[in-house]
Formats: structure tokens, C-alpha cells, sequence
């Protein structure tokens, strides 16, 4: 089956010529090519990093630089992902009605929309911000496309592994947008995020693992059981709890807030995927299995958790 057998009946704009469409639902396409929601979390973690990298509250327009150059840094990269990944998004039935495979946005328009976000802004995080942030930045980019969309997502199983390195930068971005360097603490919160994007992803993937099989995208509950993910899930969630309290010892970049806070969501999080492990022990299938508390619970936990890592410097 090909990407345009399998676009599905009566797509939106699926007829029509893209400047024939309808400017303001033009408008929110190309918004969809950025993955808004999966931005919001980046952003989460970045402006807290800045919180304690100032010790308080920074720069406020230092705060909304970096956040307007992240957003168009991972947007782009973002939509160079649907560019590519537009063949496997017409034959999976969560991404059939992305702008690419309605025909609501052109492939050669998503292109330069993404290129042109990924130029623009790594010059606005070198003028406005430092070269530092822009250097990362770029890496960012350039890795989430070309290590990860092209290298590893269709070949390997760890491909959320490594993949997840790409997101795990804007925390190192915030810092650098800060101090102009980075340090050890920064390094320990890009490891939290490195750790905790897969038992972060594999709960929605086993959710959705028939659509990944479709596509012919090796996801690890692709191409493994149920008790081997949750078993993985498991020991990614403990080395990430583990790897989170570093940041106030041996480190002592914190206070007391912090570690309460990250022990406490450490601790519910490791219940929730050995409860999960247990359901898959137990055989349990489908919606009993209930994978996707955790997948909620991890937004929460990171939500949470970076929030203290912003409060903390008012306490000490």
C-alpha cells in the first residue's frame, strides 16, 4: 500500500489545491507542523533550568528569547520530521491527519517551512541570546533529523533511546542561555530527561504499537513482548529517580525542596511501572493492562519536577 492509497477518504483538503484552502485552517497546518504539544513540554524544562542556573528569577527578556528561538528550533525540526516521515504517517491512523497526508500543506512547503525555522533560529540565538545556545540548538536540529529521523527510527529498536537526546538539549540550552557555559547540574537534568524519555514513550507505543507494525517502524513493543517493555520501563524509571537526586547530592546545587519533591514523584512513578510490570507478568491485554497511566503520570512527573527545579533557589 502506498502513502496515497492510504490516505483516508475525504481528508481534509485532500482535493483541492493548497492555496485554495482556507487561510486561517492554512495558518493552524503549519502551526501542526511545529507538534505544539510536544514543544510545550520542551519548554517546560527549559525555563526552569534558567531559574537555577540564575540562582532566581533571570532576565525576563533573556527567559522570552529562549523560548521564542526554542519553539522555532524544535519546530523546524519538528516539521523536517513529518518531511520525512510522511510516508509512515499516511498508513498509521494517529498521524493520518497531519498536514502532510491531508494535502493541507505541500511536502515541498513543509521543507522550507522547516528549514527556514531551523535557519532563523539559530541566527536568533546567536544574536539574541549567545553562540553557545545556538550551537546547541543547531546539534539539536540536526541530530532529531539526521540521527534519529533518518538513522534510527526506522532501523532499531533503541531508536527512542538515542532519539531522545535531541529533546534532552533544551535543557542544556537553557542553561547555557544563562551562563554562557555549561556544568555538571545541567548535565545531571539533561540525564533525568535522557532517562526519562523512554518509559516516558514506550506506554504510548505499546498503546499503539498495531499502527508502528503497520508503518513497518521497529518501536521496541513492536518487536517485543509486553513483559520484556514493562521490564525496561522499569529499570530506565529507577536509574532515572537515582540520577535525579544527584542534583543535591553529591552535586548540592539544591536545596531542600528539591529532593522532597524528586523523591516523592520518584517513588510514585517506580509504582506505577511495577504495577505495570505486573499487569504484563500477569498477562493482562488490552485496556486492563492500562498502559497509558503511566504515560500520563510522566508528563505529570516531569511537569512537577521541573517546577521544583525552578522554586528551589527562593528557598534556600
Amino acid at each position: 500500500m502506498t502513502a496515497v492509497e492510504s490516505r483516508p477518504a475525504g481528508a481534509i483538503g485532500s482535493n483541492q489545491a493548497p492555496g485554495h484552502r482556507p487561510f486561517g485552517a492554512r495558518v493552524m497546518a503549519f502551526i501542526a507542523l511545529t507538534k505544539p504539544r510536544i514543544i510545550e513540554l520542551l519548554l517546560l524544562t527549559t525555563v526552569p533550568v534558567m531559574f537555577l542556573a540564575a540562582g532566581g528569577v533571570p532576565d525576563l527578556w533573556l527567559v522570552a528569547a529562549t523560548m521564542l528561538g526554542g519553539y522555532m528550533s524544535a519546530g523546524g525540526a519538528n516539521a523536517l520530521n513529518m518531511y520525512i516521515d510522511r510516508d509512515i504517517d499516511a498508513l498509521m491512523h494517529r498521524t493520518e491527519q497531519r498536514p502532510l497526508v491531508t494535502g493541507m500543506v505541500s511536502p515541498i512547503e513543509c521543507l522550507v517551512f522547516g528549514i527556514g525555522l531551523a535557519v532563523v533560529s539559530t541566527v536568533w540565538f546567536a544574536v539574541l541570546v549567545n553562540p553557545l545556545s545556538a550551537a546547541l540548538s543547531l546539534a539539536a536540529i540536526l541530530y532529531y533529523v539526521f540521527v534519529y529521523t533518518l538513522g534510527l527510527k526506522r532501523r532499531t529498536s533503541q531508536n527512542v533511546v538515542w532519539g531522545g537526546i535531541a529533546g534532552c538539549m533544551q535543557v542544556l540550552i537553557g542553561w547555557s542561555a544563562v551562563r554562557d557555559e555549561l556544568s555538571w547540574a545541567a548535565f545531571v537534568l539533561f540525564l533525568v530527561l535522557f532517562f526519562w524519555t523512554p518509559p516516558h514513550t514506550w506506554p504510548l507505543f505499546m498503546k499503539v504499537k498495531d499502527d508502528y507494525e503497520r508503518a513497518g517502524v521497529p518501536m521496541l513493543p513492536v518487536v517485543a513482548g509486553n513483559q520484556v517493555v514493562a521490564r525496561h520501563i522499569v529499570i530506565y524509571s529507577w536509574v532515572m529517580v537515582l540520577v535525579s537526586l544527584t542534583l543535591w547530592w553529591p552535586l548540592g546545587a539544591t536545596g531542600w525542596l528539591y529532593p522532597v519533591v524528586a523523591a516523592v514523584l520518584g517513588a510514585l512513578w517506580l509504582k506505577e511501572a511495577h504495577a505495570l510490570q505486573a499487569r504484563a507478568k500477569a498477562g493482562v491485554m488490552g485496556a486492563k493492562l492500562k498502559e497509558m497511566r503511566l504515560f500520563h503520570w510522566s508528563i505529570t512527573y516531569a511537569t512537577l519536577l521541573f517546577v521544583a527545579v525552578a522554586v528551589d533557589p527562593f528557598l534556600r
